[in-house]
């Protein structure tokens, strides 16, 4: 007997074992009347189509959602500046301490200006003169003793003088460091006796009292914030939750990502929070009232379709859907489904129209 021979022998012995085995069931069926085109695994026998799917269901009741916008955002000093003196010169002395807080107007630091005091000392001394001179002129005026050109030349001469005394004074004024807000100074970058220019950086002064949020919005939602819109946001390594008020909001949207920018504003009472952080936030933009809600898990995507199963007289009843709102976890359900249906949720993937289901846990 040949290789081939015998390979087509084992094969009809084996068609033969799998016939025998299989034929008791096919017997049976075909004596029930049942096609064997029905024992298919999308026909199963009938014993196995009347046993109970048991499922958990849910009583549909009127919920309210909120259409709510996430998106990330960063805190943002209110106002924030570099220090540094509008004149050069030697810096003489710092009036500040490092990292805490000042006043607007405070003397944080002070160039070399003696030789603009000698200059203001020199004309503060030849004042009195100058005035002296105008008063007399001014007396012998009014005798006709000085003609009126006479006495307009020494006036004239004490407006000089004064306007020198100012720009002397003003000079001087430069050579002074003042705080531009109330805010928490920096770190000091130089030391005293450094030569310093309006480019030397000499601290960094920020206003922290309030904060400002600075997020982008979608292009959907571009219309619906404003300013006066509240927020609600928080820190990833903060369990709080904290309150804040849209301000401002970009005049167009940006070309490349079609997202508007915006800032709001947090009070920030005690400084507690530092700029630099980045923020969750949210947004109510609007809130209905009355709805049908379900879980996201309890619909299938079906040749295009939402569907759903409700139960009515023991059997799963398929439905589609039409869908609202979504949340993180729910979907708003504007048509197929009523108040106070019983939704399946569980066993979605082997529910089938008309399948007898037994419900274990309704909620």
């Amino acid at each position: 007997m040949s290789k081939k021979t015998k390979i087509i022998l084992i094969i009809i012995i084996a068609a033969f074992i799998v016939g025998m085995a299989f034929y008791p069931r096919i017997k049976s069926q075909l004596s029930s009347g049942e096609s064997v085109d029905k024992l298919s695994p999308n026909n199963p026998p009938a014993g196995l189509a009347n046993k109970a799917l048991n499922v958990n269901a849910i009583v549909l009741k009127y919920e309210n959602i909120s259409d709510i916008f996430r998106t990330k955002g960063v805190l943002i000093p209110d106002e924030e500046v570099d220090l540094s003196f509008e004149t050069s010169g030697k810096i003489t002395k710092f009036y500040f301490k490092e990292g805490s807080h000042i006043k607007r107007g405070d003397l944080l630091a002070t160039v070399n200006d003696k030789a603009l005091q000698a200059e203001l000392k020199k004309l503060k001394a030849q004042l009195p003169l100058a005035q002296d001179r105008v008063f007399r002129q001014q007396s012998l005026l009014a005798k006709d003793a000085v003609s009126q050109e006479a006495f307009e030349s020494v006036s004239t001469d004490l407006e000089k003088l004064n306007a020198d005394i100012e720009l002397v004074k003003a000079k001087i004024e430069l050579t002074e460091l003042r705080a531009p807000f109330d805010g928490l100074i920096g770190l000091r970058l130089v030391s005293e006796g450094t030569y310093a220019s309006p480019l030397t950086i000499i601290s960094k002064l920020t206003k922290i009292i309030p904060l400002k949020i600075e997020f982008s919005v979608n292009e959907r939602q571009a219309n619906e914030i404003k300013a006066g819109t509240k927020l609600i946001f928080s820190l990833s390594d903060d369990l709080n939750k904290y309150q804040a008020s849209v301000y401002a909001v970009e005049s167009n949207l940006d070309k490349q990502t079609l997202s508007l920018k915006a800032r709001a504003l947090y009070h920030n009472a005690d400084g507690k929070l530092k700029p630099g952080h980045s923020t969750n936030i949210e947004i109510n933009l609007s809130e209905i009232k009355n709805t049908l809600l379900i879980p996201s898990l309890a619909t299938i995507a079906e040749m295009g379709r939402d569907i759903a199963y409700i139960y009515k007289d023991g059997k799963a009843h398929r439905v589609d859907l039409k869908k609202g709102m979504r949340t993180a976890s729910s979907i708003q359900i504007v048509e197929g489904l009523n108040l106070g249906d019983t939704l399946l949720i569980t066993g979605l993937m082997q529910l089938r129209d008309g399948l007898p289901v037994s419900i274990d846990k309704l909620d």
